[in-house]
């Protein structure tokens, strides 16, 4: 087998190169086996990653049981829960760019033959999927996995429970000593949170997608079952290797509409739309808002967890009734899954899902007794997103799928947060947060400061909250985010004014501003771009290059 290491250890020529490997202690029969890089993104900052180390080993192991040889390096990771509601949150997005740059540099410059990606959390996932795709080398994904729940007060909770409870206290709903407690018992030990967040989505649709093993979405980071995963996807890159099997033969409109279908059947997080463009765009394959409402429109809704559900299922009771195999093959019942598609697991993805259906229809409904019979995602059209928003509808209340009120008008977050806290937001009204979106941030900060505060306050079945952001996979809520074109573009959201009246119709795929197209033209003749709000570094250079949420916010190459 050729290898591409071959060309940085073989012959007279490359005796220097041999002799630095020797010098951390490999061996010239290490040497001359494939070389595999294993990128790790252990840190001691976020508690989805604190465990990776002991899984890197793991998958050290599965590598060296199967003729590889194994090289670790590190990519970083930002963790949006510690970086939520302030200047970090603007960091976390570009932060996938960065991670995908990162892995490429590695790989490249020191020949691996393969990658495993040892992985967890927000923007660290599809990172190193966007990785993956460009580099199209033979890789597996193999994350941290999920946070078991905390228990408070005989209940269920999360990192989710935290945040929506600060609202409570601040409201005067809930004693600081309730909060206290919270505190302490919410987030047990490591893992992503415990919810279908956006860590946990991605990490789901990385398993439907075929990039990660099964289990890869459900298994508990603390569960003996997630280290043997992890030397399962050491031994099955190289089966990879063998095979001469790359991601580009697995990320294709077929497997992207496969992970749709899983995402829109678990009611996965709206960030999970971002990123799916990203990896598309990576692996040059054609994906689009309009492709995403097909699926949507197609697929029953068929599990409710937290946040959605009221909090009642966490990823542990998910994995519990069958994890995403059962998922996979409830909606094979309906055909809405292309079994023939491969993956690291098996030469059709069929094989891993053929046969399994929900172990607990209280967890996951059967495909003919879903929720809804429409995915947990919508995309809304209208004149104030010519470009498309995307709702998690899956946690919007019945109340609010359709609405109608007043706009009340923000150019920040942290000014639509005063404003709930001082009793500015009454029922019914549409608050409108902009210059949030990729380009005006900059970096697209997450919005689950608001959307927990008004949870907290019993606010979140009363009002409807509208941004060019985006939100948490925490967020419930009449939610609607992604608005493009976004305020910094000069989009439609820019030109919304205190009072106007917006109408939000999910059923129907809409959202309006009442005001008529002569009064839009004469708006946007009398607007002008406010000067960027970050001049220098990482977010300057982000916002120069960064596409609209609709096309998935990445960096463009032209």
């Amino acid at each position: 087998m050729e290898l591409i290491s071959d060309t940085a250890k073989k012959g007279v020529q490359r005796a220097p190169h041999r002799s630095l490997l020797k010098a951390i202690g490999y061996t010239d029969q290490e040497i001359g086996q494939p070389w595999v890089g294993v990128a790790c993104a252990f840190n001691e900052v976020i508690p989805g990653h604190t465990h990776l180390q002991q899984l890197a080993e793991a998958v050290k192991a599965g590598v060296r049981m199967a003729g590889g040889t194994p090289m670790q390096f590190g990519i970083i990771g930002i963790c949006d829960g510690i970086a939520m509601g302030h200047a970090g949150m603007r960091y976390s997005l570009p932060s996938r760019e960065n991670i995908a740059d990162s892995v490429e540099l590695m790989a490249r410059a020191h020949a691996f033959d393969a990658l495993v990606l040892v992985t967890n959390c927000d923007k660290i996932d599809p990172g190193v999927l966007m990785a993956a795709a460009r580099l199209n080398l033979p890789a597996v994904v193999v994350s941290g996995g999920p946070m078991l729940a905390g228990r408070h007060r005989g209940r269920d909770v999360d990192f989710i429970t935290v945040m929506e409870a600060q609202g409570a206290v601040e409201s005067g709903r809930m004693e600081p000593e309730e909060l206290a407690e919270l505190e302490e018992l919410a987030c047990p030990g490591c893992g992503s949170c415990a919810g279908l967040f956006t860590a946990n989505s991605m990490n789901c649709l990385t398993e439907a997608i075929g990039m990660g093993l099964p289990g890869n979405g459900t298994i508990p980071a603390v569960h003996a079952q997630r280290l043997r995963l992890a030397k399962q996807a050491g031994m099955a890159v190289m089966e990879m290797l063998r095979k001469g099997r790359r991601p580009r033969d697995i990320i294709t409109p077929a497997s992207l509409r496969n992970a749709l279908a899983v995402d829109m059947a678990i009611g996965g997080s709206s960030n999970t739309v971002l990123h799916l463009l990203a990896i598309a765009y990576e692996a040059g394959v054609e994906l689009d808002l309009k492709t995403i409402q097909e699926v949507c429109d197609a697929t029953p809704n068929l599990a409710r967890i937290s946040p959605a559900g009221e909090g009642r299922h966490h990823m542990q009771d998910l994995h519990e009734a069958g994890g995403i195999p059962a998922v996979m093959g409830e909606l094979s019942r309906k055909g809405l899954l292309d079994p023939e598609v491969p993956c690291v697991a098996a030469d059709r993805i069929g094989e891993v899902f053929e046969g399994r259906t929900t172990l607990n229809p209280e967890v996951l409904r059967p495909v003919d007794d879903p929720y809804m019979p429409t995915g947990g995602l919508a995309i809304l059209y209208g004149n104030l997103a010519p470009e498309g928003a995307v709702v998690k509808q899956s946690a919007v209340p019945e109340n609010l799928l359709r609405h109608r009120g007043p706009a009340r008008v923000f150019d920040r977050e942290e000014d639509a947060v005063e404003a709930m806290l001082s009793g500015r937001i009454r029922e019914g009204d549409v608050i409108v947060v902009r210059y949030e979106g990729p380009r005006g941030g900059p970096g697209m900060r997450e919005m689950l400061n608001p959307t927990a505060t008004l949870a907290g306050m019993g606010l979140s079945d009363k009002v409807v909250l509208i941004t060019d952001g985006r939100f948490s996979g925490g967020s419930r809520g009449a939610a609607v985010g992604h608005v493009s074109p976004e305020a910094a573009q000069g989009g439609p959201i820019a030109l919304v004014e205190e009072g106007d009246v917006i109408e939000l119709d999910i059923k129907n795929r809409r959202i309006e501003v009442e005001i008529d197209d002569a009064e839009l033209k004469r708006r946007e003749a009398a607007w002008t771009p406010p000067p960027p709000k970050v001049s220098e570094g990482v977010l300057a250079e982000y916002a120069r290059r960064v596409s609209s949420a609709s096309r998935g916010a990445v960096r463009l190459r032209d």
